[in-house]
């Protein structure tokens, strides 16, 4: 899964000791006359998007003799905790592609280096004002954006086609009676939704409320509007055409492949999957994937997170490897490197000049880009990323039946208060 919060206790024997990356003791990769050799840990999928960025990395290395490049690919559930303790002990790698909701927490601590004014952010006004914005932390940059993401409501318009429905529904409730078309009209359901925190958040927008109001230092998870945005969550797991709370460990797979195999007309998903929608019997004509806005609640309010990764540089490497970090963010970031990703992994740009005609003529990257518009920035609030762990405790347990929301929304604010425990409730 490539959304949502990495595990929070992983024991010691996951970090990586220091000899097996960059950071401190990286002096020992370069001899006097020999070339820096730099590591990066790449988060991305191993099996669809890793390969263009290795293929990327040999061409820097051709055009950059006296840099090397260790590849390292982390699993994304891992990689925050992993670089946490490496970074603590001095031995993190050079560059990393963090996740933009660890960004400003990393830079809290102090893992990471400042990047206005250096190579890396040398086309800072490139990129999408707001993305640079969600990469900063108390005025200081410290990521260069590299691709970015919002969930999106996901459908298979033959399936809605043959249910009479012309347009995408805009409201939860209308999404409701679209399932019950779906499963009358083409006997599958209508639409299957997630337990996860991340993607029951834009729950929470379309009530115009979120977990914490991060500016009154406020815990608003179990204020009378989350409630309401949960309840509608909740709701969206039983009735005509609406598939029951996936609850099991292997709940993303399942919600995936009904999709992209036409056994559910749609879903909340990522263009993170777009290429693997394209993999499914339901897709084979790119064209059948529908893409609008997550709906909007009761507020008329709709969107979802603006998530995504930075490319970041280790504040504990040495001059030499931190300046040809810098170069190598520069070139990952690039306009050229970015549309080049975009074409092989289609994941999303985070600069306007990497939308080229042949990026955009990929009709999920075009989808995807048009309701970029409704995502939501996080608030700069280094532990908020961390906030999705208790939802992703209760939700599970409400949607099946284990719990009753008041009391799993009780025990979120309780295990939030103990993350910020200088929010009032």
């Amino acid at each position: 899964m490539r959304r949502g919060i990495a595990a929070s206790a992983l024991v010691a024997s996951l970090a990586l000791t220091a000899t097996a990356c960059g950071g401190s003791d990286s002096g020992s990769d370069k001899s006097s006359d020999g070339p820096v050799t730099i590591t990066w840990w790449d988060t991305s999928n191993a099996t669809n998007e890793a390969p263009t960025y290795q293929a990327l990395v040999k061409e820097f290395e051709a055009a950059n003799k006296n840099i090397k490049v260790k590849y390292v690919n982390v699993p994304f559930d891992q990689a925050q905790n992993k670089f946490d303790t490496a970074a603590g002990s001095k031995g993190a790698p050079d560059v990393l592609r963090s996740e933009v909701g660890w960004t400003p927490a990393f830079a809290k601590k102090s893992y990471l280096l400042p990047l206005d004014g250096t190579a890396a952010l040398a086309d800072k006004d490139k990129f999408k004002s707001n993305l640079i914005t969600q990469a900063q932390y108390e005025g200081k940059t410290y990521g260069v954006p590299f691709v970015t993401d919002t969930l999106a409501l996901v459908y298979n318009k033959a399936l809605f086609k043959k249910a009479g429905i012309t347009e995408a529904p805009k409201t939860w409730d209308e999404l409701k009676s679209d399932a019950a078309k779906v499963k009358a009209k083409a006997g599958v359901d209508g639409y299957w939704g997630s337990t996860s925190a991340y993607y029951a958040q834009s729950f929470l927008y379309g009530e115009g409320t979120d977990t914490v109001d991060a500016s009154a230092k406020k815990i608003t998870v179990n204020s009378d509007a989350a409630k309401k945005a949960y309840g509608t969550w909740l709701g969206l797991f039983s009735g005509k055409g609406l598939h029951k709370a996936d609850t099991t460990a292997d709940a993303y797979a399942h919600i995936q492949d009904a999709f992209v195999n036409g056994k559910v007309a749609a879903i909340v998903q990522g263009p993170w999957e777009i290429t693997n929608f394209y993999k499914g019997t339901a897709f084979k004509d790119k064209s059948n994937l529908g893409i609008a806005t997550v709906p909007a609640g009761s507020s008329g309010k709709a969107g979802a997170p603006t998530g995504g990764h930075n490319l970041s540089v280790y504040a504990g490497s040495d001059k030499a490897h931190q300046d040809a970090a810098l170069k190598f963010v520069n070139f990952m970031t690039s306009a050229k490197s970015q549309s080049a990703i975009a074409l092989k992994n289609s994941t999303l740009p985070t600069r306007d000049d990497a939308y080229t005609a042949e990026v955009k003529s990929n009709p999920g990257i075009a989808g995807y880009q048009g309701v970029l518009s409704a995502a939501q920035p996080r608030p700069a609030l280094p532990e908020y990323s961390s906030l999705w762990g208790p939802l992703d405790t209760e939700l599970p347990k409400i949607a099946g039946g284990k719990e009753s929301l008041d009391k799993g929304l009780s025990n979120v604010e309780l295990a939030i208060q103990k993350l910020v425990p200088d929010f009032s409730k």
